[in-house]
């Protein structure tokens, strides 16, 4: 059986390419998101199947999410249900250092903080950062050339192979 090696490397540095190029787009955004981005290639008989991974919600923030006011072109959409209140939590005093304090200084509930940012995303979306989308396009471009060369050796090793039997 023949392994088409040369054709196995071109899609693996393709999707080692978009992996590479999406986590420097997202690295300032969220490590759970970054260390979530892989790939997947699998060969099999007579084909190859590769997939991309990450968080799901790496798929919102790459296409972006249209508010209830603010619209972008993505198939995504606030219509009735808000964001949880929960994942802002975590972000607000770990990634932006905001603790709410009251006059004498003492820490204040992050609930009404909470509430005006899911309220905003509801209403203005996610803008499109398309971390994925870019980098995934522009190494698309030049696979179509890389696959067909490295596929034409390995389809000449086989016949190699082959007569020489």
């Amino acid at each position: 059986m023949l392994i088409p090696n040369n054709t196995k490397k071109a899609l693996s540095q393709f999707a080692q390419t978009v992996v590479r190029e999406s986590k420097s787009n997202v690295s300032k955004v969220s490590k759970k998101l970054y260390n979530s981005i892989d790939y997947d290639l699998r060969v099999h008989k007579q084909s190859f199947s590769l997939s991309f991974e990450m968080e799901e919600y790496g798929q919102y923030q790459d296409k972006g999410v249209s508010g209830t006011k603010k619209k972008y072109d993505t198939e995504y959409k606030y219509t009735t249900k808000r964001p949880p209140l929960a994942v802002f939590d975590k972000w607000i005093v770990k990634k932006k250092g905001i603790a709410p304090r009251d006059n004498k200084g003492k820490f204040q509930s992050r609930k009404s903080l909470q509430y005006l940012l899911s309220k905003s995303i509801f209403e203005q979306g996610i803008k499109p950062s398309l971390f994925f989308t870019k980098p995934f396009e522009k190494a698309f471009k030049d696979l179509d050339e890389e696959v067909i060369e490295a596929f034409a050796l390995d389809t000449d090793k086989f016949l190699k192979q082959t007569l020489k039997k």
